[in-house]
């Protein structure tokens, strides 16, 4: 049964039963505690929450997840993957344990031929959390199972919490009973209630039943918790793997060679010429490919870019893993063309924007390969460096800081380290590596959980939710002065009910007309005055729940108290200013769309006042010319005064009507269109201009990049951009008065003069370096002998680095070859004081070593030195020791 199929029968079979069907999130989540989507009821979290209330009461859905813990174990198990679908039922306060379980048992052991799985019963062993007699209980009712047919475990496998204070609950699991060739018969009485490792091949659990029942007020760990008492209403949520479920059906041995992942393990067999099940380790490597290939396509799909942090940095380490992957299978040309097109073919299937988006997909990945291409060509020297320096050391071992570095400076997997160490008969000291990738993942650990605490600041928000019991009515779009009533106030993590003047309190009103920041728009300031007399200034808002708008407020004077009518007035100008900004960004993405294509898709913004930044995809940097062509196509039609209007409709609608969705972003049922005209179309909950004139001028003022495959572009807008041009006038008139030239002479009288003084600049050089070699021939005659040796110690005031190593070799090719000659120089500018040792032949062969002696000047100079036996420099700090320096040479001479 086709992955396809099993999906579409899982979806029918609860869509049949009441189920509301709930298209896949996107895997980008606005959550404090996650980066992507890692399960299929995050989703749902504001409901289970209790942050939202419930459009249905109960949904279906198959949701795209990431989950990269156990990255690692990629490609060694059957069972780990980055990228995997979870198909779940969900029942709000609507049926529980009994109604799941008859759900899922039917639709597993129903016939194929009757919409089912056709799971034989005998394979099949429920799992329950160890004294939940009821789910035991219901459990045979439903089934007619023995109760040693049900698996009875503890909390580690069989309790469900999101590992912060909250909901939780027991769970119940299904087990598949793949056969003793997969491992020992288990004996479930003598195996307690945790689950033997030796067991998780063969008796595989690809369903999980959650019975949301208890309020959790603490959790350390996964068996230890504290139950507050009963949830005020029970939900379920169940996570049925897709993947899973796949090669059970299909009769494959693991996840990776189902239909839609093992055409990419073929083409990465062709490319190699590997042959998959003849060595462990590359079944393990081409695994990973079909992984990871899957996991980035779908991951850039939804809008991620390959970047040094979060999100981005997360896909750059699967990308690069895979790339690593076929070069460790022999395949060093560029891989990606080759492999992502196949998986796109097949997940593209369900996926459709898959091919819609295609050319921005591979144009992110194919440039991030090419980058890390680049990286492991650097890299390499890098290594070869280190190869070198191990060896002349007389260690056969390559240290840990080393691969470390590499690793984490440079991007070169350690698994390349080993490989290229062993070619060279090194080895690698692992264990130092491991412990600093330990102590760095310790680290990001910390800060993830300090992250993951900020949970529970939610708390004083959904007690103020919950009294409003309703979503804040937010009036900006057609008003910026508007009558309220405070509904909450929050301060020090608390709901209060009262502020005093000098307050910082965050303010709750039952309508609003202040914008809070989203979607790249930057906040709404202004006051509030109460009916009391009361005024508070509005610094920032901010919406931490769907459907709260929460002021952040300094109490000018007064008292302000819960229940006080409002009236609100929004800054006018910052509001004008930065929808000028907002309406500019949605002009200028449509003219980058339009001049290159559109793979340039927005990937972030930030609309302030006056001024704007836009994010874009691109391959490498935008001609001048380009810029130049967008600017003046959006001023063109600014000019053209276009009506910008918005309108709501279905997202379905949206898409009809060409409206484009920003990646990343969340959007309702119902979503905001907002038209320049019947030029630029984009889903949009942000304040814009009401034509296009009122823009005035739109001005770019460069790009750059951020981030490979990211460009940044910087603008101004109306008044601002006035300013900036009337203040490069003013400069243009300047400079055409000085070189007394028309404007449009300017850029060749300007390149004409930098040429002039790149020359002069050369002449004066080229006369102080004579006038300073010069002097070579009469400090060689005028060498003092130290013993045996012809020694030239020599100050040489206002000589940077590169004129003291050139006066040293020079003075020293004019010492006599027949004997033994040391030349020092010391030489300052700048305020630093730099030597130079140079030895010539005669003299290393009496032993005399230039790394020896410059390593004494450096010491007196406050710094550090060293080279090669022939020629050694350093520097310092303190000009002050120029002649101790020298002194030091020639005492450290004199003992050699």
């Amino acid at each position: 049964m086709e992955t396809a199929e099993i999906r579409r029968r899982f979806i029918a079979h609860f869509e049949q039963r009441g189920h509301t069907p709930v298209p896949s999130a996107p895997l980008l989540v606005d959550d404090p505690n996650l980066l992507f989507v890692n399960a299929g009821m995050v989703p749902f979290k504001p409901y289970f929450l209790g942050q939202e209330a419930t459009p249905y009461p109960r949904a279906t859905s198959v949701q795209k997840c990431i989950r990269t813990p156990d990255i690692e174990d990629v490609g060694k198990t059957t069972r780990h993957g980055t990228f995997f679908e979870m198909c779940g039922n969900f029942s709000f306060g609507d049926y529980f344990k009994e109604g799941a379980i008859e759900l899922a048992w039917d639709l597993v052991t129903k016939p194929v031929e009757d919409g089912g799985f056709g799971f034989e019963e005998s394979r099949l062993w429920p799992s329950v959390l160890a004294g939940d007699d009821e789910a035991l209980h219901l459990w045979m009712k439903v089934t007619g199972l023995p109760e040693k047919r049900i698996v009875k475990l503890g909390p580690k496998e069989n309790y469900w919490s999101m590992g912060v204070p909250g909901p939780g609950g027991p769970c119940s699991e299904i087990l598949y009973d793949r056969g003793p060739e997969y491992g020992p018969d288990a004996d479930w009485d003598a195996m307690g209630t945790a689950m033997a490792p030796e067991l998780e091949d063969r008796y595989l659990e690809f369903w999980n039943l959650v019975f949301m029942q208890e309020e959790l007020s603490a959790v350390r760990s996964k068996e230890d918790f504290d139950i507050l008492g009963p949830l005020p209403r029970k939900n379920i949520d169940t996570g049925m793997g897709l993947e899973r479920v796949a090669y059970l059906l299909q009769g494959k041995q693991n996840m990776y060679e189902i239909d839609v992942m093992f055409p990419v393990i073929e083409r990465a067999q062709e490319l190699s010429g590997r042959r998959y099940g003849a060595d462990a380790g590359d079944d393990v490597r081409l695994r990973v490919v079909a992984d990871h290939v899957r996991s980035s396509l779908m991951l850039i799909g939804d809008g991620v870019t390959p970047g040094n942090e979060g999100r981005g940095y997360v896909l750059r380490r699967l990308m690069r893993r895979a790339i690593r992957s076929m070069r460790l299978l022999g395949v060093e040309d560029r891989v990606l063309p080759e492999l992502l097109p196949v998986s796109r073919d097949k997940m593209g299937v369900t996926y459709t924007e898959l091919h819609r988006d295609w050319d921005r997909i591979s144009t992110v990945a194919y440039a991030e390969e090419d980058a890390f291409r680049a990286t492991l060509r650097a890299g390499t020297q890098i290594f070869d460096l280190a190869a070198g320096e191990a060896k002349k050391a007389g260690s056969p071992t390559l240290s840990g800081e080393r691969a470390f570095a590499l690793h984490d400076t440079y991007g070169f997997p350690i698994d390349l380290t080993l490989e290229m160490a062993s070619e060279q008969g090194l080895s690698v000291d692992e264990d130092g590596f491991r412990r600093l990738m330990g102590q760095q993942r310790d680290r990001a650990k910390a800060d993830a959980k300090a992250k993951k605490a900020k949970h529970g600041d939610a708390t004083a928000y959904r007690e103020v939710a919950d009294g409003l019991g309703q979503r804040v009515e937010f009036t900006g779009y057609d008003e910026v002065v508007s009558e309220g009533t405070v509904r909450g106030i929050v301060f020090g993590g608390g709901a209060v009910s009262t502020a005093h003047a000098g307050d910082e309190v965050e303010l709750v009103l039952d309508r609003t007309p202040f914008y809070a920041e989203g979607g790249g728009q930057l906040a709404d300031q202004g006051v509030i005055e109460l009916g009391n007399g009361a005024r508070v200034e509005v610094l920032d808002v901010q919406s931490p729940l769907t459907g709260l708008i929460v002021h952040q407020v300094r109490v000018l004077d007064g008292e302000i108290s819960v229940g006080e009518a409002a009236q609100s007035l929004v800054d006018v100008e910052r509001r004008r200013s930065i929808s000028r900004a907002h309406t500019a960004t949605h002009m200028v993405h449509k003219a980058f769309r339009e001049a290159l294509g559109d793979t340039a898709t927005q990937a972030g913004s930030e609309n302030a006042p006056g001024r704007f930044r836009f994010d874009f995809s691109a391959t490498g940097s935008v001609p001048g010319s380009v810029l130049a062509d967008v600017e003046a196509r959006v001023n063109d039609l600014v000019l053209a005064d276009l009506p910008v209007e918005a309108e709501i409709m279905t997202q379905k609608e949206a898409v009809a009507s060409g409206a484009m969705a920003l990646f990343g972003e969340k959007y309702g049922d119902q979503v905001r269109v907002v038209s320049v005209g019947d030029w630029a179309r984009e889903l949009c909950g942000g304040t814009h201009t009401g034509r296009s004139a009122q823009l005035g001028v739109v001005k770019l003022l460069g790009e750059s990049s951020i981030g490979s495959g990211v460009r940044r572009v910087e603008a101004l807008v109306g008044a601002d951009a006035y300013r900036f041009l009337a203040r490069e006038h003013v400069l243009v008139a300047q400079l055409s008065e000085a070189l007394k030239a028309r404007p449009e002479e300017l850029p060749e009288r300007v390149s004409d003069l930098v040429e002039r003084l790149r020359a002069a600049e050369k002449e004066i050089e080229s006369f102080r370096v004579t006038q300073l070699l010069a002097a070579a021939g009469r400090l060689a005659s005028e060498a003092d002998a130290v013993g045996e040796v012809a020694f030239v110690g020599h100050r040489a005031d206002g000589a940077d680095a590169g004129d003291v190593r050139r006066l040293a070799l020079d003075v020293r090719g004019r010492l006599a070859p027949d004997r033994p000659g040391v030349v020092a120089i010391v030489g300052s500018a700048n305020g630093k004081p730099s030597v130079v040792v140079a030895v010539n032949d005669a003299a290393r062969s009496r032993g005399i070593s230039a790394n020896a002696l410059v390593k004494a000047a450096a010491t007196a100079l406050g710094g550090r030195g060293g080279g090669k036996d022939d020629v050694a420099q350093g520097g310092g700090a303190d000009t002050s020791k120029v002649e101790q320096a020298l002194a030091d040479v020639r005492a450290e001479l004199a003992r050699a």
